[in-house]
């Protein structure tokens, strides 16, 4: 069954799926945000504490966001069982995307506010509230506050896409520098990503619920929406067939975005012109990430019609379109790279129910795959010492 034929079965069950379909729509209620700043706090032994220590956190570790706790959580990819686990850090309620500081900052794109840990000292230096109205701090899902997050190149500017439940969400600009917010730019619905061009002028984000990305000028802070819907929009906010995250392209800067391991939409920023190219993982798919050379890493995270549809994978794709698909066990979300490429850390947190507490470990050359259990529902990843990429 292709992809149109399937999206006018699942018109017909729109209210159905937006109920109660996973990433399927936009859920909650609106009221008054009411973030609680805590003081910076660790967990686990062996970790440094709030006050922080003289310990510091070697290159090659892994940062994970704990998605059902409010905690980021420090892995060792070559540990085993409970070595891996390096201890966590609280951060604010459950905690999406992170993005990395040259200076070693982390920042946390969570339901209460963006939180800064130092990740050298493992503490939380901030968290910064956020100045749209999200409703009530909740978790789950559809919870209200950020999601995508991004820094600019210089450092300077944090990017976060605050989802607003039941309404269009906004793209909330940080200074790093005085921590706290100092624009806000309405977006799309539900902010799944948020990316920025190498030159910093423009910022984008992947709007899951109104099949759109947003163009963000940061000279004048005006927006631009590039529909980004290869299937259509039928079945609105109960549809499957969804923009979820993008990467940059590094030869020209056009955004990549994966759809059901079938279309690959290439988006020209500047013109808005949206190409397709095919895929062949045969299966809906969410995080994604580009090399240094280009190669596109896709998490699929499972069929959308079980009769139909490949299972979970990772597709290893090249700049000239071939691609790899490597299986993988149970639903993932996102995806990063080790600073040499050789493998992939892909994480089992996902938005939707069948998630697992763990990250899959690919050797990119042997398609070998290792499960580490570790943190408490991991959605995103970030590689520190790898700044210039960041996570997920």
């Amino acid at each position: 069954m292709n992809r149109r034929r399937l999206a006018g079965r699942l018109t017909a069950l729109a209210a159905v799926t937006a109920t109660l379909a996973g990433c399927a729509s936009d859920g909650g209620g609106d009221g008054p945000a009411s973030p609680v700043p805590a003081p910076p706090s660790s967990t686990a032994p062996g970790t440094p504490g709030s006050g922080g220590a003289s310990a510091r956190t070697p290159e090659g570790t892994l940062l994970v966001t704990d998605f059902d706790a409010d905690t980021v959580t420090f892995v060792d990819p070559a540990g085993r069982g409970r070595t891996a686990d390096l201890g966590s850090v609280r951060v604010g309620t459950a905690p999406y995307g992170i993005a990395l500081g040259e200076d070693g900052t982390a920042w946390v794109a969570t339901a209460e506010g963006v939180a800064a840990v130092d990740t050298r000292t493992r503490e939380r230096t901030a968290l910064i509230p956020y100045r749209t109205d999200t409703g009530p701090v909740t978790t789950g899902e559809y919870r209200g506050g950020g999601m995508g997050i991004a820094l600019s190149p210089d450092g300077s500017r944090v990017y976060v896409g605050v989802n607003v439940p039941g309404g269009d969400g906004a793209l909330e600009v940080v200074d790093t520098g005085r921590r706290e917010v100092t624009e806000v730019v309405p977006v799309g619905r539900r902010p799944f990503d948020v990316d920025v061009s190498r030159d910093g002028r423009q910022v984008y984000a992947t709007n899951h619920d109104s099949f759109d990305v947003s163009v963000v000028d940061t000279r004048d802070w005006t927006a631009r929406r590039v529909e980004v819907a290869p299937y259509g929009t039928e079945g609105g906010l109960g549809s499957w067939l969804k923009p979820h995250y993008a990467a940059v392209r590094p030869s020209d800067g056009a955004l990549l975005l994966p759809f059901e391991g079938e279309r690959l939409a290439v988006v020209d920023p500047g013109s808005g012109r949206v190409r397709i190219e095919n895929m062949t993982a045969n299966t809906h798919q969410h995080g994604v990430t580009a090399g240094a050379d280009g190669t596109l890493y896709v998490v699929g995270t499972g069929p959308i019609d079980p009769s139909e549809d490949g299972g979970p994978s990772l597709t290893v794709r090249t700049p000239d379109g071939d691609e790899r698909v490597i299986p993988l066990d149970g639903p993932h979300e996102t995806v990063a790279l080790s600073a040499d490429g050789g493998t992939a850390y892909v994480s089992g947190g996902f938005t939707r129910d069948g998630y697992w507490n763990g990250l899959s470990l690919v050797d990119i050359g042997t398609g070998r795959v290792t499960r580490l259990p570790v943190g408490e529902r991991p959605l995103a990843v970030a590689v520190l010492g790898d700044e210039e990429r960041g996570g997920a």
